[in-house]
């Protein structure tokens, strides 16, 4: 009889997942269904993350033959602000790239969920296990003052072609990706982090919005959440003859800051 207290306590010591994604997703989406999605979204997260603090969560999804895609959802479902991370699409894509560095604050699954222009929205799950820091609430890694010194300042690069596309040289220069490298020089205060010296709490601030142009219009516009890390890289897919990238950061106190890169043609 005795036993009985001890097995109770194990029993609902055991992690509710399962219990958060099916009460989040309802939040998120409503009654609609989540389709398996593991034929076009390939997801790229650690099994277990070398740093809590700045963690790469990247994934490549193609739409189905004759469909594209307008918007792509990254959620880590155990993180203080689950919806992580939006990817809303001004011109929507027949494939699309991300990779971004995150905070996970504990293990967690992980989703992405991507919706094609039909309404029908397409879902992988995946799983990282975690250090056990509490990324959320790590101190900061610079120095407040030169934080916000720095703070808004941006780096762009557009790198060289993704894989896939066409055979033919110059219809894969045409119809290809390339990747756009996009660094951010942001604390991303979480509202969970204690200032080492004051011992009082910082206040949250982080990057709410990412809205990338090309070529003078509008491409993808980012929502952004307390999971980015500490001065985020973002990295996306941009059209293969794209000229120019103009990007506008706006944080949560209403900071605007902006940058702007020409490309080299081919």
């Amino acid at each position: 009889m005795k036993l009985l207290p001890i097995a109770l306590v194990a029993i609902t010591a055991l992690p509710a997942w399962a219990d958060t994604w099916d009460d989040l997703a309802p939040q998120v989406w409503g009654e609609r269904a989540l389709l398996d999605g593991s034929d076009m979204i390939a997801l790229d997260a650690p099994y277990r993350t070398p740093d809590d603090a700045r963690t790469q969560i990247a994934a490549m999804i193609r739409a189905p033959e004759g469909l594209t895609l307008g918007e792509v959802t990254l959620v880590l479902d155990e993180n203080p602000m689950p919806v992580s991370a939006v990817f809303t699409m001004a011109q929507p894509q027949g494939s699309f790239f991300f990779d971004v560095t995150m905070r996970v604050n504990g293990p967690t699954p992980l989703h992405v969920v991507a919706e094609t222009t039909d309404g029908r929205l397409w879902m992988v799950e995946g799983f990282v296990k975690t250090s056990g820091t509490g990324a959320c609430a790590a101190p900061p890694g610079t120095d407040p003052a030169e934080a916000l010194a720095t703070l808004g300042n941006m780096d762009l690069n557009v790198g060289d072609l993704l894989p896939g596309g066409p055979t033919d040289r110059l219809a894969m220069l045409a119809s290809r990706n390339k990747r756009l490298d996009l660094d951010i020089q942001h604390p991303s205060h979480s509202g969970m982090q204690m200032d080492q010296i004051s011992l009082l709490y910082i206040p949250m601030r982080y990057v709410e919005d990412v809205q990338i142009d090309i070529d003078g219009a509008g491409y993808v516009d980012v929502t952004g959440s307390i999971s980015l890390s500490e001065n985020p890289s973002l990295g996306l897919s941009v059209p293969g003859r794209t000229r120019s990238v103009d990007v506008t950061m706006t944080d949560t106190d209403g900071t605007v800051s902006k940058a702007h890169k020409d490309v080299a043609g081919f």
